[in-house]
């Protein structure tokens, strides 16, 4: 898919203009795009209209709109969550409610670098690709951008109707698997092209 420039973006009076709209078709593709893994992970497949939507939302968030350097700033911060060919991409969240709670989990969380897979079919396993910048061997952030690569019958067997796709994570503190609906297949399977 190709990258966001400044040129896809709109202006801050149309989208504040645009924003419900926008909103309520990004919720529903966010909603499709989830996978509840666990009681404590959830994974969001990205693609180029979820990062436009959180470049346009960051902008207004922050008011830095007609800040060149702002706007290229959040470009260089999402374009590489936008998923290129042969590839998904995601944010995977372990969330925990409490700042003490996350404290005291996320810890036990390094290491799971290793253990994020996704199978497509029967085919073998894909382990996840870590954003180095989030994980390390001593610590783990609650947001992970992670990513993907899989082969041309892997992609096939994406858009074939009735394929399974499981997501499972096998570290030795969180073991967790879900199946994606058919509606989600259905949602990320242009995604690698």
């Amino acid at each position: 898919m190709p990258l966001l420039t400044k040129s896809d973006l709109l202006s801050k009076d149309e989208y504040e203009q645009q924003r419900p709209e926008l909103r309520r078709r990004i919720m529903r593709q966010k909603d499709l795009r989830r996978v509840q893994v666990g009681p404590h992970c959830t994974v969001h497949f990205e693609s180029r209209e979820t990062m436009r939507y959180q470049v346009l939302e960051m902008l207004r968030a922050e008011g830095t709109w007609n800040t060149e350097r702002a706007v290229e700033d959040e470009l260089r911060a999402y374009n590489p969550l936008i998923p290129q060919a042969g590839e998904l991409s995601a944010t995977a969240m372990f969330e925990y409610e409490t700042a003490e709670a996350r404290a005291t989990e996320l810890p036990r969380f390094v290491g799971i670098d290793r253990h994020l897979w996704l199978i497509v079919g029967d085919t073998d396993p894909v382990r996840a690709v870590f954003d180095r910048g989030q994980i390390d061997e001593h610590k783990v952030s609650a947001v992970q951008y992670v990513k993907w690569r899989i082969d041309a019958n892997q992609g096939r067997l994406l858009k074939t109707d009735g394929t399974v796709l499981r997501l499972v994570i096998d570290h030795p503190y969180y073991q967790a698997q879900a199946v994606l609906s058919e509606e989600t297949r259905r949602a990320i399977m242009q995604d690698p092209e």
